[in-house]
This record gives C-alpha cells, sequence and structure tokens, in this order.
C-alpha cells in the first residue's frame, strides 16, 4: 500500500497539467476532469485508510522514498512521504472536501469563460496541500507550502479584472511570505543543529538541543503559522481574501489553507514540548486571535467577510488547543476536522445565497430568503447551529473539549484561557446569529442593483446544493461519531501524545458555562436583529462597532509601522548610501583620479621633455654627490 502514498498527489497534479497547458480543446471537459482526479485522490485516500485501519495502532505508520531529490555531501533532502495518522486526518479532509468544493464549482462557474483554468488552480492547490502533510522532511513540506501559497494566489486573484481581487492576492502573497521566512530559518536553524531536516530525526534528536535554540525554531514556525492561519499579527489578508470566488473561500480559507499553521504546530509537537517558552507564545497568539475574530464578525454586512471574521476566531482556537501541548493537540485537530465541515458548508451557502441574489454580498439587502431557498437555509442553518456549539452538533463536541482542555491547563492561566475561550463561544453566538436573522429572516430587504436589476432569490443547482448536504451531515454527526468511544482520541493519540490535565472543574460544569453563553449570545442578537426592524443602511454604531468595522484597524497599523515606517527606512538608506557610501567611493574615485591627472603629465610623450627630466635628474645626484663627499 505504500506505493500509492504518491498517488494522492500525482492525481491532482496530473489534473492541473492538463487543464492549464491543454488549451481551449479542453474547455467543455476541463471541469470534469479536475473533479474526477479530485475523487480519484479521495477514494485512493479512502483505500489507504481503509488499510491503516487494518494494522496495530504502533504499526500504521507508512513511508515511501521515491528518490534523493538533492544529493549533495553532507546535505541529502529525500522526496519521500509519511503516512501516519495524522496525515491521514488531513488527506481525508483536503481530497474529501476538496471533491465536494470541485463539484459545487461545476455549478457556481458555469458560465465563467476561463472555469477551465480555475479547476487548473483548483487541482493545483490540492496537489500542494496534499504534499505539504505528506511530507517526511521539514523541506518537502516548505515546498509544498510555497506551491499552496502559489495556487492560492491564483485562485484569489481569479477575477483579475477586478482591481480588488488583484490587490487581494497580492495582499495574500505578501503577508504569507513574511511567515514564509520564519519557516525557512526554522529549517535552516534544524539543519545547523541536528545536521537533518527529517521529521523523524530532529524529533529524535531534540533533547540533545539547547532550550533556547529550541525556542527559536519554535518561534519560527509559529510566525509561518501565522501567516498561513491569518493568525495575530499576520492576520489581515483573510477578510481580502474574500474577494475571490466563494468556492475559493470554502476551499482555502475553511478547510485546508489556513489549518496549515495548526498541522505545523502539532507535527512539530516534539519541538514545542521541549520549548515552554514558545508554546506560552504559542497560546498567547491563539487566545488573542479567537477574540479579535470574533469582535470582527460581529460588526461585518458581507456575509462572505462575516464569515472569514469566524474563521480567524476558530482557527484561534485550534492554535490555542495546540499550544496547550499534549493536553490539547488531539482536540486542536477535532476542532480543524468538524470546522472543516461547517465552515465549508457556510462558505457554500453563502455562494447559493449570491447565486440567487445577483451576487449581492451585503446581508442588509437579503431577509427573508428562507422562503426562496429552503435547502440553503437548512443546511446553512445546520452549519450555523454547529459552529456556536449547538448539544449534539459537530462543534458542541470539538469546541467544548477546547474549553475544557484549556481550564485544564491548571492554575491562573488555565482560569485566563478558559475565560477567553468561553467569552469567544458567547461572541461567536451573537455574530452567527445575526448573520442567519439577517439572511434568512425579517422581511425581504433586497432593491434593484445600478443597472435596476431587482433580485430573485431562487435556490441553487444541484450541483451545488448536493455538496452542501453532505457537509451540513458532517457538521451534524461528526463530533458525536468522534467522541462516542473516544475514537478521535484513540486515533490521533500514537502521534500526538495526550495528557488529561488538571481541570479545576468538572466537564458537566463547563459544559454548562459553554450554554449559558451560547444562549446570551444568541439572546442579544434576537434583540438587536430579530425584534426591529433593520435598516438597509448600517448606523454609525459605537467606537467599537467602528473599530469593528475597519478589522480592528490592522490595516491602519500595518500601514502606519509597515509601510511608512518601510518608507522612512527606505529613505535614510538613500540618504545614507548617497551621502557616505557614495560619498567615500566618489572621494576615493575623486583622489585616484586627480592624483593620476598629476601623474600623467610626467608622461606626456615628448621626448624632449624627458631628456629635460633625465638633464635635470643628473644635475641633482651630481650636486648631492659633490655635497656629500664636502661634508
Amino acid at each position: 500500500m505504500e506505493n500509492l502514498i504518491a498517488l494522492l498527489i500525482a492525481a491532482p497534479l496530473l489534473g492541473a497539467v492538463v487543464l492549464l497547458c491543454g488549451g481551449r480543446r479542453l474547455d467543455r471537459t476541463g471541469h470534469w476532469i479536475g473533479t474526477l482526479l479530485a475523487a480519484v485522490s479521495f477514494g485512493i485516500g479512502v483505500a489507504l485508510f481503509a488499510d491503516m485501519l487494518g494494522r496495530s495502532a504502533d504499526d500504521r505508520t507508512l513511508t515511501q522514498n521515491l528518490y534523493t531529490w538533492i544529493p549533495v555531501e553532507g546535505f541529502q533532502a529525500d522526496m519521500a512521504f509519511q503516512l501516519d495518522q495524522l496525515s491521514m486526518t488531513f488527506v481525508l479532509l483536503i481530497s474529501g472536501v476538496g471533491t465536494l468544493i470541485h463539484v459545487y464549482s461545476i455549478g457556481y462557474m458555469e458560465h465563467d469563460e476561463r472555469r477551465r483554468r480555475f479547476f487548473g488552480y483548483l487541482n493545483l492547490f490540492v496537489a500542494a496541500m496534499l504534499l505539504l502533510v505528506l511530507a517526511d522532511n521539514f523541506l518537502l513540506l516548505y515546498f509544498g507550502w510555497e506551491g499552496v501559497g502559489l495556487a492560492s494566489y491564483l485562485l484569489i486573484g481569479f477575477w483579475q479584472h477586478k482591481p480588488s481581487a488583484a490587490t487581494a492576492a497580492k495582499k495574500a502573497f505578501l503577508v504569507n511570505r513574511v511567515g514564509d521566512m520564519g519557516l525557512s530559518i526554522a529549517i535552516m536553524l534544524m539543519f545547523t543543529t541536528f545536521g537533518t531536516f527529517a521529521f523523524g530525526p530532529v524529533f529524535g534528536a531534540v533533547g540533545e538541543a539547547s532550550e533556547g535554540m529550541l525556542t527559536a525554531i519554535g518561534l519560527m514556525l509559529l510566525l509561518a503559522a501565522c501567516g498561513k492561519s491569518a493568525q495575530v499579527p499576520l492576520q489581515s489578508w483573510l477578510g481580502d481574501a474574500m474577494e475571490g470566488p466563494t468556492p475559493v473561500s470554502a476551499l482555502i480559507h475553511a478547510a485546508t489553507m489556513v489549518t496549515a499553521g495548526v498541522y505545523l504546530i502539532v507535527r512539530s509537537g516534539a519541538v514545542f514540548n521541549a520549548a515552554p517558552d514558545a508554546q506560552l507564545v504559542v497560546v498567547v497568539v491563539g487566545a488573542v486571535t479567537l477574540l479579535f475574530g470574533a469582535i470582527v464578525g460581529c460588526a461585518k454586512d458581507d456575509i462572505k467577510k462575516a464569515l472569514a471574521g469566524s474563521t480567524m476566531s476558530q482557527i484561534g482556537y485550534m492554535i490555542l488547543a495546540a499550544g496547550l501541548g499534549p493536553i490539547g493537540y488531539v482536540f486542536a485537530i477535532m476542532h480543524l476536522v468538524t470546522h472543516g465541515f461547517f465552515k465549508a458548508g457556510l462558505f457554500l451557502g453563502a455562494g447559493s445565497v449570491m447565486h440567487g441574489m445577483n451576487d449581492e454580498v451585503d446581508m442588509r439587502k437579503y431577509g427573508a430568503l428562507r422562503k426562496y431557498m429552503p435547502v440553503t437555509f437548512v443546511t446553512f442553518g445546520l452549519g450555523y447551529l454547529a459552529i456556536i456549539g449547538f448539544p449534539g452538533l459537530s462543534g458542541f463536541f470539538s469546541k467544548d473539549m477546547i474549553i475544557e482542555a484549556a481550564f485544564a491547563k491548571g492554575g491562573t492561566e488555565g482560569w485566563i484561557l478558559g475565560g477567553v475561550t468561553l467569552l469567544g463561544a458567547g461572541i461567536t453566538a451573537f455574530y452567527m446569529t445575526r448573520v442567519m436573522l439577517l439572511t434568512f429572516f425579517g422581511e425581504k430587504r433586497w432593491q434593484p442593483d445600478a443597472q435596476g436589476h431587482e433580485p430573485h432569490p431562487h435556490e441553487s443547482p444541484k450541483s451545488m446544493t448536493i455538496p452542501m448536504v453532505i457537509l451540513a451531515f458532517g457538521s451534524v454527526f461528526a463530533g458525536a461519531f468522534f467522541e462516542i468511544g473516544e475514537r478521535f482520541l484513540t486515533w490521533l493519540e500514537p502521534v500526538t501524545g495526550y495528557e488529561h490535565g488538571n481541570p479545576p472543574v468538572s466537564a458537566m460544569t463547563v459544559t454548562a458555562a459553554t450554554m449559558v453563553m451560547l444562549l446570551a449570545g444568541v439572546g442579544i442578537a434576537w434583540g438587536m436583529y430579530g425584534r426591529r426592524p433593520v435598516p438597509v443602511l448600517a448606523p454609525r454604531g459605537s467606537f467599537l462597532t467602528r473599530a469593528a468595522r475597519r478589522d480592528l484597524y490592522q490595516d491602519d497599523f500595518n500601514h502606519v509601522v509597515l509601510v511608512r515606517g518601510g518608507e522612512h527606512l527606505t529613505r535614510s538608506l538613500v540618504y545614507v548610501d548617497h551621502s557616505l557610501v557614495d560619498g567615500v567611493v566618489n572621494g576615493t574615485a575623486a583622489s585616484v583620479g586627480g592624483l593620476s591627472g598629476r601623474l600623467r603629465k610626467l608622461q606626456n610623450g615628448y621626448a624632449r621633455s624627458y631628456a629635460v627630466s633625465m638633464f635635470g635628474g643628473t644635475a641633482i645626484l651630481i650636486a648631492a654627490t659633490l655635497l656629500m663627499r664636502a661634508v
């Protein structure tokens, strides 16, 4: 079965090559080719998963070494793959949800002239993401990491005729490059410390490295995770990335790319376990982003940007859990998987709403859509109930586990983190209820567009609704399936490890507190948006509301600190270059030029001048000789 691992990547990669290089002759069939090859990858993943289930827990790691990628004396990188319980979880999520999004895109992108190219980019993204999670060393992981960055740039800016989409793609690309610097530095530090960057040797030799070096490596890995997973301080790209087609938002910004940072931290758990300072920073970043994204999501009227804030917040939960070490690794991945179901479903539901509303994204111009789009309403509603943690649905199990793990950290830190996660649960219930009420309830508020065309909301075609139904099914049942018999914990523990921690309160107490926060969030949202008429134009609001609409001034901060700071730094460097560096270089050149000009007068090419010089020199020598004899 090991020989099948490479085929997981080869199938969508073949699709990308064929669709991007095949030309217009494939315009009519390209979307089917791309979808079929994504499904082939999922089928291979299911076969490998079935084989893995038939093995004992200690014999579930499969490896495949294709060839030596970089054979240099003292430096060797292999094109080698590692499939264990952790990477298998991601393989099924990436290929399974990815295939559903391919199917959805058949209907969503039906009238786009460049649909074949879009499916080629989707295939490229799936292949790069699979390479990232299947690599058995950090250098090959980095190769997939950069491939994901390239594919996301192409997909976010797919509608490049829109200046906003082109700008969003460049912004995502540049912000992610900052994070990528962290990963490249971490790999260099690993090689200088351990002499290798393969997972096994690096993790096995962690005990031989100093804590300071491990902290540096951990912080650089965290920087990389912040870029890919849109965590503070590199979160500014995610909201703008909603300019891409909605299937891109579902694939990249819900189920796969933004979870790569969580995978990186959990996969590198051995490093973080030995570097408590780096682990603490991971927890802080997750906690801050959890609240940051939730607050931003409360004030957005653009349905996709509200969901983007939600994504940022939910990834914050995962990063926080990953920062808890063995107490939270399993639950970070569990929430990642359930989030892949309900958030992908929510984004596809948002796309379905836009499809029926002439691409309108302002929720204040929706209302009463449950009457016109019943399938979208039900599937979106189930995703909503899952993300707020309604009892029995998937988010109830996975997010509650993270809240319990936060309290289990123990001491003052545990109480603080537990309080933050509970507060985040309440805010999540508020802003997601707001989205539901503005979109599907109340009176209709849509108006004619600039061309005078009034929307005629209608249900989306089956190619779009069937994937939504399947994802809604996962949103409802995945969490309970994982929790019964502690299936997910038993599955991942051999790879990630697990510690119960020291919870100061019982699990029932945590659940009760979470339910109180959930009801409070829903109740406040109902009072503000369910019982009152919703104005088409948003009121000015409080200072916090205005700040949240501007993403808590993250772009303003970046502009002042990074853009203007960079401009000032550049001007300073130019001044130093012109006044100091150029002054030294030009002054030296002028001195040499002046000296050479004077010396050149002694070599003018006239024989008479040379004769006079020889005569004068001879006279001087004779005079000096006579003078010395006289003395």
